[in-house]
């Protein structure tokens, strides 16, 4: 008797010992999901949702806004850790991260494209890896934010029948919406980087059945501009009677202007790259420039007309720079050629001053 309780004190105490260590662990775990960290996690999301992101969307800066998505996103998407996570305006600020990504990989493909018009084959090979990565890093957060837009809207792209999600407000459909349009952006990306992000293609098909579910002429044709760039990709997903993608995207550029927010412009300079069209890609830059003279901004979304923007003058500035070694001069923007135009210049008589 006494042999076996000997035997069984060790075991008692160390299964008290475990039972103490794991209400250690509890306690821990209690102390990390400390209620003032909860609450700062509501208030910091809900400010965000409500002020930040009408703010930002207004911001004609494009460059301070994917700064303010690289240097917040980490701060208010670690309160997930203690409340909910911030989908909806944590994928607005991956989208945001996702473009400062982007504008260094821009740098060094035009870095690669002077290079090679100069003919220095070593700087060449070294600006295009360094695109390489950096549209690497580009996908990865453009697929993160696409993920938490479909999270945020509880929807599931993959689901059958399909099954739009609620969106209650204006604001609720922009970021759905643009949580598709970076899905798309993303597998761009992916492919220029030589495959090393990993996105995978089947959210294409998916973007196109959901971008049904939001009103294309309310939203500038963007819509269906997504649509038509996943039939060019993926021609098996065009339905039997729908138009040619390339006239889908030409009457998406016109409700673009007529809504004051040009994204179908720069999915048709993106479509006419990837499958090497520049007359489409000449049109998509000229119709963009003209429109500068006449179009009115929807103001609420200022920025996605100026992110817009550079997507299209960064396409002008590739052209140039692979023809001309140089990217395109302000003035000649709208333009494929460093010729002047002559026609309807106004010359002064030198009569009237002699």
């Amino acid at each position: 008797m006494i042999s076996s309780l000997a035997r069984l004190g060790p075991r008692l105490f160390a299964a008290r010992l475990k039972a103490l260590s794991l209400a250690a662990v509890a306690a821990l775990a209690g102390c990390s999901a400390n209620p003032i960290y909860t609450t700062t996690g509501f208030v910091l999301s809900n400010y965000s949702e409500g002020e930040a992101t009408p703010y930002v969307l207004q911001m004609s800066d494009a460059q301070m806004a994917c700064a303010l998505g690289e240097g917040v996103d980490p701060l208010l998407y670690s309160f997930s850790r203690v409340t909910d996570a911030p989908d909806s305006t944590g994928s607005l600020l991956m989208l945001l991260a996702g473009n400062c990504a982007e504008y260094e990989a821009w740098e060094a493909e035009l870095a690669y494209l002077r290079a090679d018009y100069e003919g220095d084959v070593a700087a060449a090979k070294d600006a295009r890896e360094v695109a390489k990565r950096l549209n690497a890093l580009t996908a990865k957060r453009r697929y993160a934010s696409f993920q938490r837009a479909m999270a945020a809207y509880e929807f599931d792209p993959a689901a059958e029948p399909l099954e739009c999600p609620f969106l209650f407000t204006e604001q609720d459909e922009i970021t759905f919406l643009l949580g598709l349009l970076t899905g798309m952006q993303a597998i761009v990306n992916d492919a220029n980087s030589g495959a090393m992000a990993g996105v995978p293609r089947n959210i294409a098909p998916q973007a196109e059945r959901a971008a049904t579910c939001l009103d294309n002429e309310k939203w500038g044709g963007m819509p269906n501009a997504i649509r038509a760039l996943v039939w060019l990709l993926l021609p098996d997903t065009r339905p039997a009677l729908a138009p040619d993608p390339w006239q889908v995207l030409e009457h998406s550029r016109k409700l673009g202007v007529e809504k004051g927010m040009r994204v179908p412009h720069a999915l048709q300079a993106v479509a006419a790259e990837t499958f090497g069209r520049p007359e489409k890609l000449e049109e998509a830059i000229a119709t963009f420039a003209e429109a500068d003279a006449t179009i009115e901004v929807w103001d609420d979304y200022r920025l996605v007309d100026e992110v817009a923007a550079g997507v299209v003058r960064f396409s002008s500035d590739k052209y140039w720079t692979a023809n001309y070694g140089y990217r395109t001069p302000q003035s000649f923007f709208g333009r494929m050629s460093p010729e002047r135009q002559t026609e309807n210049v106004e010359t002064m008589n030198l009569d009237d001053l002699l």
